[in-house]
C-alpha cells in the first residue's frame, strides 16, 4: 500500500501561481507513473499532467505552456507548479501513482481556487 498526501492548494487571483507538491508514503524504484488529476464542481476527475519514472510528461491541452510536472530527487515526490491560473483553474486537485501498471492510488486531494 502507499499513501499520497498533497499540499499547496489554495486562494490565488487569476494570473498568479501555485505549487502543488504530493508526497509518496514510500520511495517505488520500479516504473511508475505520477500525475495530477482535477475535478471541478459538476464535471468529472481529468487529467492534467503526469510523469513517467523515466521523465517521460504528458499535459491537458487545456494547461500547456502554464503548468510543469516534475519529480523530486528522492523520487517519491511529485511537484505541480502552476502559472497564468485562470477561474477555469478551480478544482480540487488530486495526486495521483500508478503502480504496478493496473494498480491506482489517490491523494485525498487540495482546493485550488482561482479568483476572476
Amino acid at each position: 500500500q502507499v499513501q499520497l498526501v498533497e499540499s499547496g492548494g489554495g486562494l490565488v487571483q487569476a494570473g498568479g501561481s501555485l505549487r502543488l507538491s504530493c508526497e509518496a508514503s514510500r520511495t517505488i524504484l520500479s516504473i511508475n507513473t505520477m500525475g495530477w488529476y482535477r475535478q471541478a464542481p459538476g464535471k468529472q476527475r481529468e487529467l492534467v499532467a503526469t510523469i513517467t519514472s523515466g521523465g517521460n510528461t504528458n499535459y491537458a491541452d487545456s494547461v500547456k505552456g502554464r503548468f510543469t510536472i516534475s519529480r523530486g530527487n528522492a523520487r517519491n515526490m511529485v511537484y505541480l507548479q502552476m502559472n497564468s491560473l485562470k477561474p477555469d483553474d478551480t478544482a480540487i486537485y488530486y495526486c495521483h501513482l500508478r503502480w504496478p501498471p493496473g494498480t491506482d492510488y489517490w491523494g485525498q486531494g487540495t482546493q485550488v481556487t482561482v479568483s476572476s
